[in-house]
């Protein structure tokens, strides 16, 4: 024995044997004191539960995580997502950091009532659904790691990893799966909503490229599925959503892609939102796969001057990229031009906010097949900029790839969609939203005539059953078979609901 732990270990006995019998016993045997008091929460169809201090401290001895109430050290951190609107109080939080945990967790929430439940990757949902309250959040934060073969061009993922993670480590070997455009998106609701990104109309949606899954459903089981192995649930979880279980493991196919592409965006005046709109309807359906031609117009705070522009990402060969562009250079000399060769994953960063829970935001969404002149007319004629907030417009491409895809080859249905096109209002944290939402909402029913269902990524807490089941298309149906053998009770709704029928 060497002399430090000799010593030390003297120390210890002897500070043992100095205490009283009684107090001796004590240390060893006493029992935890802290065990949490019975606390109030909500089942997921509304009904009012009592959740014992003993089932809770049960549920803290099965988890490596930890279990985190209120007034708890974390709690108020953990309960927060990335839109402050949404200022919510769950009866309890589960961080898991691992399959054990989250089929512990699910099992707890299941047992008790059906727990209204929310799950939280990156905290992005648009309308809250990463967060409840009285109910229960399972974190998947600290559930992160990312390993990739390069040899099989694969990646393995786990469920609470964020997708920067994935592009760090992919293209060290150069090599790429299409993700999102922030990078501390978490990939388990991107993914599983479709996810689209800078490379999805040369590589297709984030489904596209999912080779396999590790799913903790309902009833607390494990299971894998694939295109041979449980395929209904498989193709359930490429685009529809969290309604399945909660995704433990993700594996994607990589596709070799140089480092550096062409980024940067081109902007025009905002009186010249018409010409840039017009532009991007009739050529974003016909550029080359490599291009990714994204649109917005925007009208900053502070009546600082309004842009129109495109945002560019070409992964091609550079000797393609002038052809590919040419289109945008007629229409003359714009007022920012930022495209330049850069790295892939400091363009992935570029679109990052470094501090979101600044701003509240309200988003409206759904995908266009056309930019016709009329929609066009009825974006930029009713387009009202406030001092007060960020008013913006926005078309996220598809088509390419994308769209060569079978609409009921995933649960993913619009493969035939030009663009997700997306209206934000963002203000300041502390100030009153009201006029701003109402400002949407009025704008929006000018424009949604020209939709055809909308990306469940950005889902609406009010929207109603019939409408979630008309965005589903004819893939509605299976998806509820799916839903009726995996979540017969609707354990997990904080989602573009597919509704049981059992």
């Amino acid at each position: 024995m060497k002399r430090r732990d000799f010593f030390g270990s003297t120390l210890t006995a002897a500070a043992a044997l100095a205490l009283p019998r009684r107090d001796l016993f004590g240390a060893i045997y006493r029992p935890a004191s802290n065990r949490p008091q019975d606390i109030e929460a909500v089942t997921g169809d509304g009904r009012s539960v009592t959740l014992a201090g003993k089932a809770i401290a049960d549920l803290k001895a099965r988890l490596r995580g930890q279990i985190l109430l209120a007034g708890d050290t974390g709690y108020e951190d953990a309960r927060q997502i990335l839109n402050p609107s949404f200022d919510k109080y769950p009866a309890l939080i589960a961080q898991v950091t691992g399959v054990a945990d989250v089929r512990a967790a699910v099992d707890f929430a299941r047992d008790n009532g059906g727990l209204l439940l929310a799950v939280k990757c990156g905290g992005h949902s648009a309308s809250g659904q990463s967060t409840c309250d009285k109910g229960m959040m399972i974190d998947l934060s600290p559930f992160r790691d990312v390993r990739v073969d390069p040899i099989a061009r694969r990646a393995r993922v786990t469920g609470g990893s964020l997708l920067g993670s994935l592009d760090h480590e992919t293209m060290a070997y150069d090599l790429v799966t299409p993700m999102g455009t922030v990078s501390h998106t978490g990939i388990g609701g991107l993914v599983t909503g479709g996810g689209f990104g800078r490379l999805a109309r040369r590589y297709g949606l984030s489904v596209d490229n999912l080779v396999g899954v590790d799913v903790v459903t309902a009833d607390g089981q494990f299971r894998r599925a694939s295109a041979e192995e449980n395929p209904d649930l498989f193709w359930g979880v490429r685009g529809g959503g969290g309604n399945f279980g909660i995704v433990t493991s993700f594996q994607f196919q990589l596709h070799p892609m140089q480092r550096q592409v062409l980024g940067g965006q081109i902007l025009f005046p905002l009186a010249r939102a018409k010409d840039v709109l017009s532009l991007y309807g009739e050529y974003a359906p016909r550029t080359p796969d490599e291009l990714q031609l994204d649109c917005h117009i925007v009208q900053p705070p502070g009546g600082a001057p309004g842009v129109a522009g495109f945002g560019i990402c070409w992964s091609g060969s550079p000797s393609g990229a002038e052809a590919a562009l040419a289109p945008i250079r007629q229409l003359g000399r714009p007022i920012q031009d930022t495209v330049a060769p850069m790295d892939y994953v400091a363009l992935q960063k570029s679109g990052d906010v470094s501090d979101p829970r600044a701003q509240g935001t309200y988003v409206k969404s759904g995908f266009i097949p056309s930019l016709p002149p009329q929609l066009v007319n009825a974006i930029v004629d009713r387009f009202e900029g406030n001092p007060a907030r960020s008013t913006i417009m926005a078309f996220q491409q598809g088509g390419g790839a994308i769209g060569r895809v079978a609409p009921h080859a995933t649960a993913f249905a619009q493969r035939d969609a030009q663009a997700n096109m997306l209206c934000f209002v963002n203000w300041p944290s502390t100030a009153d939203p009201t006029e701003h939402i109402a400002w949407i909402k009025q704008y929006w029913t000018g424009l949604e005539p020209f939709t055809h269902g909308f990306y469940v990524n950005d889902v609406e807490a009010e929207m109603t059953a019939a409408t979630i089941r008309e965005n589903y298309r004819a893939n509605h149906d299976r998806l509820v078979q799916v839903k009726n053998r995996y979540d017969p009770k609707n354990l997990f709704r904080l989602n573009a609901n597919v509704r049981p029928t059992v």
